[in-house]
């Protein structure tokens, strides 16, 4: 005796899935063509959408927060002097692995492929954790010039340089991660310094493995100096997105003070704004945190000197340019038109900060 099903039930199995278009029925009725056409179609929306989360750039970290997780300490007076400085520096390659989609600047597959503003943000990150790492090894942690070079940061640092283009082995992921265990162990070795101190004072010995951070002024100026060039190179790349007037004889190389000079004006390609504006904003973004541990680890020599306005006032015009954008693609409107610069807008931002780079670099030379 058979059965009967019941009604519902025969409803539900009548309604079509998600994928109801590739079953043997659709694909008889609307044809192959169809079918491969729709299945293209579904596989090219994911991927962007894929693409477009993956786009959003990465979220601010707090660098004392992180350093005390960490060094597994409750207050931040317990922090060894310069580890909040290398915490900044590890946690910025590690957002630029680990972020949505990992490191995107070497795929060669979509939806990594498909990106087009991020890689050039992770490049201008990239570029900010690669000045604040050749700080530290070539000033920070060296007591005077003719100084032994720590072994771990001589180690961390040629990663960090590693072609960020390269996907096969060794690809660009794998010499970063390196770069970060390099750091990781000087980091530790901050960790233990004051241990070493004490064990040497009671008759230990000297100890081979300790680390070295000297918060001095003329260590903070040196990376001063890198950033005030970066931050007034972003400036102006920046502002020619609006046109750039210069002397014809200068861009030429001539020299001659009695020569006819001419002006010229160069643009930045339209093609191109975009890629120069998520540069600026990885850049601005990665040395937010390097100067937020800075001003941890220097606070000695930025209190004595007064300095320390200075530095937030950098900090305040780096995040002032990190602001959400609201249009889906970069506007670049000219003069006092409809559309809005937004080159020139984070140029702006950029400036500021740079005048009062120079501003606190001045300082401090001047003690």
């Amino acid at each position: 005796m058979s059965v009967p099903k019941h009604p519902l039930f025969n409803d539900r199995l009548s309604k079509p899935g998600p994928l109801g278009f590739l079953s043997p029925k659709k694909i008889r009725e609307r044809g192959l063509l169809w079918t491969v056409g729709s299945s293209i179609v579904l596989v090219a929306a994911l991927l962007l959408a894929i693409a477009e989360y993956w786009g959003d750039e990465a979220e601010p970290f707090d660098v004392i927060a992180e350093a005390m997780k960490s060094a597994h300490v409750e207050t931040a007076n317990e922090l060894p002097l310069g580890y909040a400085y290398a915490t900044s520096l590890i946690k910025i390659a590690d957002t630029l692995l680990h972020k949505p989609g990992g490191f995107l600047a070497n795929d060669v597959f979509p939806p990594g492929v498909l990106e087009d503003n991020m890689p050039t943000w992770e490049y201008g990150a990239l570029t900010a954790l690669r000045d604040g790492t050749s700080a530290l090894r070539n000033h920070i942690a060296r007591a005077q010039s003719q100084s032994k070079e720590d072994p771990d940061l001589a180690k961390a640092e040629p990663m960090f340089y590693f072609d960020h283009h390269s996907w096969q082995l060794p690809s660009s992921e794998s010499e970063y991660s390196k770069g970060i265990e390099a750091m990781e162990h000087y980091r530790e070795r901050l960790k233990f310094k004051d241990a070493q101190l004490n064990a040497r004072q009671e008759g230990g010995g000297k100890q081979q493995d300790e680390a070295q951070f000297y918060s001095r002024a003329d260590n903070l100026r040196q990376y001063l100096e890198i950033l005030e060039k970066r931050l007034g190179s972003y400036s102006n790349r920046l502002s020619a997105s609006a046109g750039d007037t210069q002397k014809h004889n200068e861009v030429a190389g001539d020299v001659d003070p009695d020569a006819e000079q001419q002006y010229v004006a160069s643009k930045t390609s339209w093609w191109y704004i975009d890629d120069i504006f998520f540069e600026a904003r990885g850049y601005c973004w990665a040395t937010i945190h390097i100067l937020q541990a800075v001003k941890y680890d220097f606070r000695a020599i930025l209190g004595n000197k007064t300095a320390l306005v200075s530095l937030e006032s950098i900090i305040r015009e780096l995040q002032d340019g990190q602001a959400p954008f609201l249009s889906p693609m970069i506007l670049n409107g000219g003069g006092f038109g409809l559309f809005a610069n937004y080159s020139l807008t984070l140029a702006n931002y950029i400036a500021r900060a740079n005048a009062a780079t120079i501003d606190l670099r001045i300082l401090l030379q001047q003690g």
